[in-house]
């Protein structure tokens, strides 16, 4: 089993723009202190799930890169998930999103559980 490093930031509440400047400098000391390491950024306490939170994220993704370096979203709600793919922010310039949860009663961890009806067709 593999252990998640400890997020290099951690952030909570509503993201505003006005949260920026001071965001992308924690940013940017992160990748000071570690060079060329994708900058974790744990969003299991964001509260919100709109343009501005993207916005947000994007700026700091974009510190990220002008560093060297990349960021990784650890934990974003569905909400905020589901929008950071609609506008298509994963996957660029180095931007991760890593997807935490609890493993379901008689889930085996890592593996997708299938179950077939008998009345379904063939694909």
């Amino acid at each position: 089993m593999a252990v998640s490093r400890l997020p290099d930031l951690a952030l909570a509440g509503p993201l505003r723009r006005g949260d920026v400047p001071h965001l992308c400098e924690q940013v940017r000391t992160a990748c000071a202190r570690a060079p060329a390491r994708d900058v974790v950024c744990d969003l299991a306490a964001v509260t919100t799930a709109d343009l501005a939170t993207v916005d947000v994220l994007a700026r700091m993704q974009l510190a990220a890169r002008r560093a060297g370096s990349g960021l990784r979203l650890r934990d974003p709600s569905p909400a905020l998930w589901a929008l950071l793919q609609l506008v298509g922010l994963p996957g660029l310039g180095g931007l991760v999103v890593e997807m935490e949860r609890q493993t379901e009663q008689r889930e085996i961890a890592g593996r997708v559980q299938e179950a077939v009806e008998s009345g379904d067709p063939a694909l």
